[in-house]
């Protein structure tokens, strides 16, 4: 006990006695002032250790108890810039994050002396070449027309665009750069929920209007939809698009909160909503509560907007809910002009652990799932398809465009192409890098018409790269690819390819009487129009439950 005692005080006594020591002495040798000041300050530090409430690892070791919460707090720093290997996805990896880097700076993204990913190891991906490439294509044809046979202002949008991140989220020079890049570059920027700031507007780069829950931008006082309000905003000719948020992949089902004292005058303008007060995002929409209510409310949109494309986004959660919506598709005659399917993978919103770990459908399952569910019901040709979820390269793209999508977001992509070093510390309001933060001096550090810059090198390098992929596998353009084109590891000595690992409908295979026994038709035999509750006399319901999803994604 006296020895354990003796070691958990030792440090702190002798800087008492160092003190005391010294301060008599200090007329006689002036070097000691420092010594004096030091240990002086280490002694009044422990002596609040031994006092401060908190800590019980203060307590018992003042003074050097401090360690323990310094190691902590810079550890992030430590394994990223020493430890961290070059494949390790934290949540993104460093050779991923050098890529952005790179390429946004218009440096050489090439290196030398092979590949560092084990190629034998299950999990690992290629695209498959052609004994007779073809020439490379310009990339700034890679676009797709988005807008259905109700649409009457279609949009022509790139195959790469940025994905959805709020002002309030973001600073205001992250806004105006990423806006002022895709404005450069020709492609999209999407608002994010926060709604449309004065940021947005100030370079006249393309908009898709995100509207969540909250109806940020057109809402009412008490937080009910307002047409009025949102028919003023959706005519300016900025706004290409609007897209109603229903779920995101960083926290499905999860609604927010930003407290009254992050509620500043600048955001309360741009949300619309009292400054100083809690801003709520409500976990589910006030407006609609079933899939054909929801339809009719898309079409709301798109009346209010002149015939914009007016579509979703979503994180796929339960099969039958989203089947739903494609039961009243048909019943309704109402369509979308576009879905954007959001993977759990995505996360530029802080969320609690269990959401992000735990609850969603990652990109792929969940893009499978609409493409099969529309191209089942002759649906596909009528509603475009986007995909976000941790895309980043240009191999990113091609993957899920070869599953189903017709574009692909990316959000963190873009905030490495403006200077984020993956910190993780967005929710803090210290955003080392001025991207993810309110504090104007913090802010002040990223250089708007460099950083504007950065996003466009980046958005058409990747473009670049994934013209001079197409043209390797005997391709002319992205709406080419299929599942075919891709192969994947699926064990130490065997490859499949896409086409093979996944189950792809044929168009209108839920038509009819489907099958009862396959996947797709279960959760198409448990789809309400009239309700995102399942069919609750379904003779199969039970099947659907009891059985493994998962085998029906795989060949039989």
């Amino acid at each position: 006990m006296k020895l354990s005692l003796l070691n958990r005080y030792t440090f702190f006594g002798c800087c008492v006695l160092t003190t005391l020591v010294s301060l008599p002495l200090l007329h006689s040798y002036s070097w000691l002032w420092l010594v004096a000041t030091i240990s002086g300050l280490l002694s009044l530090l422990g002596t609040y250790d031994l006092i401060q409430r908190n800590h019980a690892v203060r307590r018992n070791y003042p003074i050097l108890g401090n360690i323990r919460y310094l190691m902590e707090r810079i550890r992030p720093e430590l394994r990223q810039y020493l430890l961290e290997g070059e494949e390790d996805e934290l949540p993104f990896s460093r050779a991923q994050r050098s890529l952005v880097y790179d390429r946004a700076k218009n440096e050489n993204a090439s290196k030398p002396f092979g590949t560092l990913i084990d190629v034998y190891a299950p999990g690992f991906e290629f695209i498959n070449h052609s004994i007779r490439p073809k020439e490379v294509r310009e990339h700034q044809g890679f676009r797709v027309l988005i807008g259905g046979p109700q649409c009457s202002q279609p949009y022509s949008a790139s195959i790469f665009n940025i994905s959805a991140m709020s002002f309030g989220s973001l600073s205001a020079n992250a806004t105006r750069a990423l806006n002022k890049g895709a404005k450069l570059g020709g492609f999209a920027h999407d608002t994010g929920e926060g709604s449309i700031s004065t940021y947005h507007r100030e370079h006249g780069g393309d908009l898709i209007w995100e509207i969540g829950s909250g109806y940020f931008g057109c809402r009412t006082r008490d937080g009910s939809f307002d047409p009025d309000r949102f028919k003023t905003q959706a005519h300016n000719p900025q706004i290409k698009m609007i897209e109603l948020k229903l779920s995101q992949g960083a926290k499905p089902g999860h609604g927010g909160i930003l407290p009254g004292h992050k509620v500043t005058a600048e955001i309360a303008t741009t949300r619309g909503v009292p400054e100083g007060e809690d801003c709520v995002s409500p976990s589910s929409h006030s407006s609609f509560s079933t899939p054909l209510e929801l339809l009719a409310f898309i079409q709301q949109l798109r009346e209010l907007s002149g015939g914009k494309p007016v579509g979703f986004k979503l994180a796929l959660g339960h099969p039958w809910e989203f089947m739903g919506i494609a039961r009243a598709m048909l019943q309704s005659g109402i369509l979308p002009d576009f879905i954007v399917v959001d993977g759990k993978e995505g996360g530029t919103g802080a969320a609690p652990l269990e959401f992000s770990n735990h609850i969603g459908v990652p990109l792929r399952e969940g893009l499978l799932f609409i493409h099969n569910t529309l191209v089942g019901l002759n649906l596909r040709d009528k509603i475009k398809i986007g995909a976000s979820g941790k895309i980043i390269s240009a191999f990113d793209i091609a993957s899920v465009l070869a599953i189903g999508a017709d574009w692909a977001n990316s959000a963190r992509g873009f905030m490495f192409a403006i200077g984020c070093i993956q910190s993780q510390s967005c929710h803090t309001n210290n955003c080392p890098t001025g991207v993810a933060t309110q504090d104007k001096l913090r802010q002040r550090a990223l250089v708007v018409p460099e950083k504007a810059d950065r996003v466009h090198n980046f958005h058409h390098n990747t473009l670049q790269t994934l013209a001079e992929m197409l043209a390797a596998a005997g391709l002319e353009h992205p709406d080419q690819l299929e599942g075919k084109h891709l192969v994947r590891r699926t064990g130490g000595t065997e490859v499949q390819l896409f086409s093979q690992i996944h189950v792809f409908l044929k168009p209108g295979e839920l038509l009819g009487e489907p099958s009862e026994g396959g996947f797709y038709a279960r959760a198409w035999h448990m789809a309400r129009a009239d309700s995102f509750d399942p069919a609750e006399n379904d003779p199969t319901s039970n099947d659907f439950e009891s059985e493994p999803d998962t085998a029906e994604l795989t060949p039989s």
